[in-house]
């Protein structure tokens, strides 16, 4: 075992138990026992800016773990989420003659493979640093993986599958199995985004879903020059896509970039099925054109069809606000509990469709759904599978930047649009038509079925929102009795059945039989009616019986 992960458990165990017994104390006062205490949106705050510096002063690993934790709501309250949005991947890069060794181990001596290469990185991050160079075929940038962070990896990624029993054991299920998902999701991706050889051939797959699309450019790749530790890419200069000023000078309209990126990620996810899973500002611009460049693929990832055509129903249903719909597609996805409370989900719901549209929405309502969610925020029935939480991550950035590109962005609006150029939703006339015809012919049904009321019953029956408590007191032996007359007649029908069929086949001495067997058991029935004097029961819904029932609970 490398001694190393076994001092790196100390350092990391020495910062973040502090967080640790804090956490312990909002969930019970006494850290093991004892009633929850309510923790104010201000202290988690504070909490979650310690947990930003603990990250940034345990290095590379566990800055890109923030970054990821970022994402999942259902591992972390909203207030730590605002702060590790904040976290930067951008660390001071590698002295120049360690990136040397690595490149020209790989690739080859740098004065021979390169035209000119600036010793100066123009990026540094925590796993790799860019630097600008040329080649015959014009000017590139050269990632270089940061010499020494394989060893630190690993040993932190131990460190990580080693406290993980710890946390799970302090926390509630829900939270447990998020844990599980995001540990192996980040050993995954963190060594993923390390192999520039995968890099090269997600880049090359992305970019030729898009070889038709002049709104979208992609860099390519000098596949001669790149390794596992090197990647040499076209260089394509560009805008960062929020400097709304730059953007603004070159008279480039912000809704139209939104636009372009939105569907770009829709086409990516839902119809490709493979995407750029790290689409923070730093890695897209703008030509002074408009199109839109895209960088550093090291974070992309596959979706397969079962999770896109669940997206596809989730985007129909918002467009819809079918509010119901979307909580069974969340549910078939993995990504709600069933057990959750879908009157508070679908209120949260409504909310953030309202919010998705720039809809004004009453202050007291907001409020009221905030409490609601508050309450149990320590038991939220959000929780994200693995195949989930790239795509989340892509949503929830994407997000960001159309919303700074432009603040009345309506990203329900463009996917309906785009669902429906694929052929996911029918024109809008003829799907008006349909929608009216299936409301009145389920109103018709719902009319001769069952009263108007009994139906909304029902339907809080299958959205799992109806409870009923029974009080069953049965002194006078009435189901017994109900139960013995039901056996006799189902007896007695049978056998006049079979009498009649043996009968008609002339077997007349099998018939007979079943015929004192039918008078027998109609004797039995006639005797259990002519008993009963009549059925009697109390009342036990009374407002007395209710009224000590409240004092007794």
């Amino acid at each position: 075992m490398n001694p190393r992960a076994y001092w790196r458990f100390v350092v990391v165990t020495s910062q973040f138990l502090p967080l640790l017994v804090a956490y312990l104390r909002d969930r019970n006062r006494f850290l093991l026992f004892g009633p929850t205490r309510r923790v104010s949106a201000e202290t988690r705050r504070r909490r979650a800016r310690s947990l930003l510096d603990t990250l940034l002063t345990l290095g590379p690993t566990f800055i890109k773990l923030g970054q990821l934790l970022s994402t999942r709501p259902d591992v972390l309250p909203p207030e730590y989420i605002d702060e590790l949005e904040e976290l930067q991947d951008r660390v001071p890069p590698a002295d120049w003659p360690a990136a040397r060794a690595v490149i020209e181990e790989d690739v080859g001596p740098i004065d021979r493979r390169y035209a000119n290469f600036e010793t100066e990185a123009i990026s540094g991050a925590s796993l790799g640093q860019v630097y600008r160079a040329e080649t015959e075929d014009g000017p590139v940038a050269v990632k270089v993986r940061r010499p020494g962070v394989e060893a630190l990896v690993q040993a932190d990624l131990r460190v990580i599958r080693w406290s993980l029993p710890v946390l799970t054991y302090f926390i509630d299920e829900s939270r447990a199995f998020s844990m599980e998902t995001l540990a192996d999701e980040f050993d995954r991706t963190i060594n993923q985004e390390m192999d520039y050889v995968r890099e090269a051939r997600m880049l090359g797959e992305i970019r030729a879903n898009f070889a038709d699309d002049d709104a979208v450019r992609m860099p390519s790749v000098d596949e001669g020059r790149s390794t596992e530790r090197v990647l040499t890419m076209e260089y394509v200069p560009g805008t960062k896509i929020t400097d709304l000023e730059g953007l603004k000078d070159r008279d480039l309209d912000g809704s139209r970039l939104a636009e372009t990126l939105q569907r770009a990620y829709l086409q990516m996810i839902v119809v490709d099925g493979v995407f750029h899973a790290d689409p923070h500002p730093g890695n897209l611009a703008v030509q002074d054109d408009g199109t839109l460049v895209f960088y550093d693929f090291g974070m992309s990832g596959y979706v397969d069809s079962f999770i896109q055509n669940r997206i596809v129903d989730f985007y129909i249903a918002v467009a819809n606000q079918d509010i119901q719909t979307i909580l069974d597609t969340l549910v078939e996805m993995g990504t709600l509990s069933p057990e959750a409370d879908r009157q508070v989900m679908g209120d949260v719901l409504e909310l953030a469709i309202a919010d998705a549209r720039g809809e004004d929405i009453e202050q007291y309502r907001v409020q009221q759904i905030v409490q609601q969610v508050e309450d149990t925020i320590y038991d939220f029935p959000f929780r994200l599978p693995a195949n989930l939480a790239l795509v989340l991550r892509v949503a929830t950035v994407v997000e960001g930047v159309c919303v700074t590109l432009d603040e009345d962005f309506d990203f329900i609006d463009v996917a309906t649009d785009y669902l429906r150029e694929q052929g996911y939703l029918e024109d809008t006339v003829r799907q008006y038509v349909e929608d009216r015809a299936t409301e009145a012919r389920e109103a018709t049904q719902s009319a001769l079925r069952t009263p108007p009321k009994l139906e909304q019953v029902l339907d809080q029956a299958r959205n799992r929102d109806l409870e009923v408590k029974v009080d069953l007191r049965d002194s006078q032996r009435l189901i017994g009795r109900f139960a013995r007359r039901v056996v006799y007649g189902l007896v007695l029908a049978s056998a006049v059945l079979s009498t009649a069929i043996l009968y008609a086949f002339e077997e007349f001495l099998a018939a007979g039989v079943t015929t004192v067997l039918a008078f027998a058991v109609a004797m039995l029935l006639y005797y259990s009616l002519r008993r009963s004097r009549g059925v009697t029961a109390q009342p036990q819904f009374t407002r007395q019986s209710m009224r000590e029932r409240r004092k007794e609970e």
